[in-house]
């Protein structure tokens, strides 16, 4: 079968999935790059960064350190970073900031950060290739931290295990809280995420911070919908992570993640552009090769758009392919239709239409529908 790749070649790996974006920094990029390959993007952040300039936390920890100047100070994002130096500025003490950093043992986590730390005209004393907080911590716990001071730039994420550890080692750790979350001022876009996810609406769903996932996780349960979402999650929406650390509060709850080798956004979407179409599945029907998206059906090759009611009663064919399912059991996956059957054939007019081959459902006559598997092909191809 070669339908799905003719697909992928043609309108991009992720034509007719929808796939959810919850984050709130460079949620463009992401959704772009989503786009770019075929993919319906809903997007709704599940929280807003508290800016810097306006961060009493950030500007008290800095007039700290400018006062006792640590041994170490750990720069962990190159935004972050970035921001620093520029709200130090804002407020004045740019110049004293830049001098305390000159003065002590400054650890880049990686090239990026490294680059930041250079333009600010400031040279690290060590970075590691692997970009790995794990590795730091070894560095720093070869040395030896008992007695010193090291400062730490947080990114609005955990970072398990890291801080605790040099504390143990007896260091004093200080936080540089660069960039903290908060929930949306506006939760509407959120809710109605939330809400997709739990009608089976997106066939993906996208975390870039540990934050975020709390955040979609806490509205969850402050609407009551926790273990629906969880159920959700766990079953039929595909749950993707940018890195290990952003799936902890998913893991936490039983959800299972999947998470790119290399951390970063375009790894990210070619993961989602592996995984959602080897889930949708190829059925060989009536001569055709029929692939079963989220919101689209592919015939040879060619996606074709099929509305809420239609998708209902193709994905339950597709449960039994080849079997017969009762006009009843039909009318009970649709949403919304009551008890007139009329509505399963009114609903299978408009879906025959919408594929655009009619021979692919077989009506039996008092009995109900079913789809025209091939000859000699087995109920393995089942998809949806």
């Amino acid at each position: 079968m070669t339908a799905a790749p003719q697909a992928a070649a043609t309108h991009g790996p992720l034509a007719g999935f929808t796939v959810g974006v919850t984050a709130a920094r460079r949620a463009d990029e992401l959704a772009a790059l989503l786009t770019r390959r075929g993919a319906t993007v809903l997007h709704a952040p599940a929280l807003r960064i508290v800016p810097l300039a306006d961060d009493s936390e950030l500007l008290a920890t800095t007039r700290q350190l400018i006062a006792g100047p640590p041994d170490t100070v750990v720069a962990t994002t190159a935004i972050g970073f970035r921001g620093w130096i520029e709200a130090a500025d804002g407020w004045g003490v740019g110049g004293a900031l830049l001098d305390t950093l000159k003065g002590v043992e400054l650890l880049a986590r990686g090239p990026k950060v490294k680059g930041a730390v250079r333009a600010a005209g400031l040279t690290e004393r060590w970075s590691p290739a692997s970009e790995s907080m794990a590795e730091v911590l070894d560095r720093l716990l070869a040395e030896g931290v008992a007695g010193r001071r090291v400062a730490v730039q947080l990114h609005g994420e955990p970072l398990p295990g890291f801080v605790e550890a040099l504390r143990e080692g007896g260091a004093e750790v200080v936080g540089v809280p660069v960039y903290r979350w908060l929930p949306p001022q506006d939760m509407a876009p959120l809710d109605r995420l939330l809400d997709a996810a739990l009608v089976r609406g997106l066939d993906a769903l996208t975390f870039t911070s540990a934050p975020a996932a709390t955040s979609l996780l806490n509205r969850a349960e402050e609407r009551g919908l926790l273990p629906e979402l969880l159920a959700a999650l766990r079953d039929d929406v595909l749950v993707a992570c940018v890195g290990p650390v952003t799936a902890l509060p998913l893991q936490a709850r039983g959800v299972t993640t999947y998470t790119p080798e290399r951390f970063r956004l375009g790894p990210l979407v070619q993961l989602l552009c592996a995984e959602l179409p080897a889930r949708a599945g190829v059925l060989p029907l009536a001569g055709h090769a029929v692939e079963i998206r989220g919101h689209a059906v592919v015939v040879d090759g060619e996606p074709r758009p099929v509305p809420p009611a239609g998708m209902a009663l193709l994905r339950t064919l597709a449960r039994r392919p080849g079997w017969v399912v009762p006009r009843a059991e039909l009318l009970r996956a649709l949403p919304g239709s009551g008890t007139d059957e009329h509505a399963v054939e009114t609903a299978m007019t408009r879906l025959r239409t919408a594929l655009g081959t009619p021979r692919l459902i077989q009506t039996v006559v008092k009995r109900g529908y079913r789809l025209a598997l091939d000859p000699g092909v087995d109920a393995k191809y089942g998809g949806g």
